[in-house]
């Protein structure tokens, strides 16, 4: 059974602090209608300007991804989009009154909960996936960063960072079956920073709205106790002190591996921005915002690509076809060596699908260059013109009453030549609705999964005279 694409059933807020603006932010998540998508609303900004949440409007990826769109931008969003990702959510529009979604805790813990509270609300449009169909590999040499997608039916991501500088980050692994481990193994893990960052961080104009409680601080060079005053002092807290393992003392871990959770979890949030749940095994190597958002684009040019490609039907030459030779001579008029359609293997309210076996045997090989045999294009063009008689001809209540005339053939494309040995598959679609006893169709030939001619065609349908 197909799942059905959701949204959240009500409006839901949450307020804090922007991690690098400081900026106090409202972020509420809307309901959004099916194939929608998620985009932000900046309502602060004068005419409300939408940002839409896809990998094309990334332009910044320094600590955080950034958006921009219609001059307007939004920062920090992988928390709140992994969280709606993690929980199911398809669609949803967000709205924040300031630059950034707020940091809350550093984790999705917080959204996931407001979605929770929101509700989730089923919709009839089927969900998309893209659907991960051989390897690909996005990777930066420079950081050692890289991201593999291969093929799985489930949605399963793992990764693994490293710090050569960092003793208690030296390696870590995180791994996620599948979505439903989101909510309680992925959405607590905090972000995480190191103490030798933090005061460059703070000099760039960057985590102004940073707090010891949003981030977990590891310590990974020797800090004396005036330092981490100091520090504290920064972000307005109490004395802290380094624990034994690592970290400060402002918080305890939830997880052993916390870190790399956390990086797991930016990076379903990021690819996000592909703009459809994927299906695979995404695999994450020293991941980061930068090569998330590089995969993430990957991701669409492939989905543009299949958008322009038209996929091939599916052939089992051992299923029952719909129709046979013998009940298609009770359709078509024409005979061998004219009759050029094998079987119907589909056939749905708006469109067929017909194949054509090619062998040697064929007469027009005799004399159509008989010595490197290629099958006439204008045979194809007729073929496909058969089998889009026949889809007319479904329409009507006593089809051998009728018969189908083409009055016109337009676009006609051969894209590669059929030999001897070729299975034609054939694809005819009804593009508009019969009025009048005119049908307009396009139709596709396939061997294999590649295109082999194409065209348009406009068929009359006339009653036979008795």
């Amino acid at each position: 059974m197909a799942d059905k694409q959701r949204t959240i059933r009500e409006a839901v807020s949450l307020k804090g602090t922007g991690l690098h603006t400081g900026a106090q932010v409202t972020l509420t998540l809307n309901p959004a209608p099916a194939n929608s998508g998620f985009s932000f609303k900046r309502t602060d900004l004068e005419g409300e300007p939408v940002i839409r949440a896809l990998a094309d409007n990334v332009v910044f990826t320094e600590r955080g991804t950034v958006l921009e769109e219609n001059e307007a931008r939004v920062s920090t969003i992988e928390h709140c989009l992994a969280a709606l990702r993690g929980m199911g959510v398809d669609n949803c529009c967000i709205h924040v009154d300031g630059p950034e979604a707020p940091i809350l805790d550093g984790s999705a813990f917080h959204f996931v909960e407001a979605v929770k509270k929101a509700g989730i609300e089923e919709q009839e449009e089927e969900r998309q996936y893209f659907v991960v169909k051989e390897k690909m590999v996005v990777e930066d040499p420079d950081t050692g960063s890289s991201i593999v997608a291969i093929p799985e039916d489930g949605q399963t991501y793992q990764a693994m960072i490293s710090f050569d500088n960092s003793m208690l980050l030296s390696n870590q692994f995180a791994n996620m079956e599948n979505m439903d481990e989101f909510e309680t193994e992925i959405s607590k893990s905090r972000t995480f920073v190191f103490l030798h960052e933090l005061e460059p961080l703070l000099n760039n104009n960057l985590i102004k709205g940073g707090d010891l409680d949003n981030a977990i601080i590891i310590i990974d060079k020797e800090a004396k106790q005036e330092e981490l005053d100091r520090l504290a002092k920064l972000f307005n807290k109490p004395s802290v002190e380094v624990k034994p393992i690592g970290i400060l003392n402002n918080l305890d871990l939830h997880f052993p591996n916390e870190p790399a959770r956390h990086k797991l979890l930016d990076v379903i949030g990021d690819l996000t921005l592909s703009g459809l749940p994927i299906k695979g095994r995404i695999i994450a190597k020293k991941p980061g915002h930068k090569i998330n958002a590089e995969f993430a684009k990957a991701v669409r040019k492939e989905i543009k690509r299949r958008q322009l490609k038209t996929d091939a039907p599916p052939y089992d030459p051992e299923a029952t076809p719909v129709y046979d030779i013998n009940a298609i001579k009770g359709y078509l008029p024409h005979r061998p060596p004219f009759l050029l359609v094998d079987k119907i293997i589909d056939l749905q309210e708006k469109t067929i699908v017909g194949v054509k076996n090619v062998t040697m045997n064929e007469p027009f090989f005799v004399g159509h260059f008989p010595e490197e045999p290629v099958m006439p294009g204008v045979l194809q063009v007729e073929a496909m013109a058969q089998i889009g008689g026949i889809l007319v001809l479904s329409q009507v209540d006593d089809p051998k009453l009728y018969s189908t005339y083409f009055l016109k053939i337009d676009n006609i494309k051969f894209r590669k030549k059929v030999v001897p040995g070729d299975t034609i598959v054939f694809k005819l679609e009804l593009v508009t609705e019969i009025r009048r006893g005119v049908a307009n169709m396009k139709g596709t030939a396939f061997v294999g999964n590649t295109i082999v001619a194409e065209g348009e065609f406009m068929a009359q349908i006339a009653k036979n005279k008795q």
